[in-house]
């Protein structure tokens, strides 16, 4: 089934001025969709394998969870609010948009890099439960929480470099040395590692983060 065998018809090219909801009708094809919407857009629960013919621009959020999605190619090019994409089998981020508003969560899928993640994420980035060994190709501004755990990472380098909010990197194999990378004081990170282990490293390495 195709978006434009929907109730919503062949909107191709046009600007549609609400949200458009198609979740679970078992879409394989997004051709027909409007090149602009002013609403959200939730393409999830389907059987996508490619995001060709999504919207080029999405004022609302853009929602494409639990499809069957290897690539994030064609995928909108700007996003205002949230971009979900958990829940794929997603290898690689590229073809995301390079600006997030809102939140950006691609857990639960089998991506072994960053490469391809936006340079901004307004809300929280979750790329936990991956397959993870680097987190080189992370966005450089995170508004929000950074959620890498469950992944196989042995650092924490490449990590951004500028978070508002929480870091969990629980269950990886990370050396505790690997803090160094992140800036943020040590209540604020969720770790392996206990709280005495964090106030003695960042005692002796970085005590400014303790005050």
């Amino acid at each position: 089934m195709k978006f434009k065998d929907t109730k919503y018809g062949d909107l191709t090219g046009q600007i549609y001025d609400d949200d458009i909801d198609v979740r679970g009708l078992g879409l394989t094809s997004l051709e027909g969709s409007p090149k602009e919407v002013y609403g959200y857009f939730d393409c999830s629960n389907n059987q996508l394998t490619s995001l060709e013919g999504s919207p080029k621009k999405v004022h609302g959020s853009f929602y494409c969870y639990t499809n069957k999605l290897t690539t994030l190619k064609n995928s909108p090019k700007v996003i205002y609010r949230h971009f979900d994409c958990t829940e794929n089998k997603l290898l690689s981020l590229e073809g995301a948009p390079k600006i997030v508003n809102g939140y950006f969560d691609c857990s639960v899928n089998q991506l072994t890099t960053l490469k391809g993640a936006p340079e901004v994420v307004g809300g929280y980035f979750d790329c936990s439960d991956n397959n993870l060994i680097s987190l080189k190709g992370s966005p450089e501004v995170v508004g929000n929480s950074f959620d890498c755990h469950s992944n196989r990472l042995t650092s924490l380098e490449g990590s951004q470099k500028e978070i508002h909010g929480s870091f969990d990197c629980s269950y990886n194999k990370i050396n505790i040395d690997s803090l160094k990378y992140i800036n943020l004081r040590y209540d604020k990170i969720e770790s392996d590692f206990s709280e005495s282990e964090l106030i003695d490293y960042f005692s002796k390495h970085f005590p400014e983060r303790l005050v």
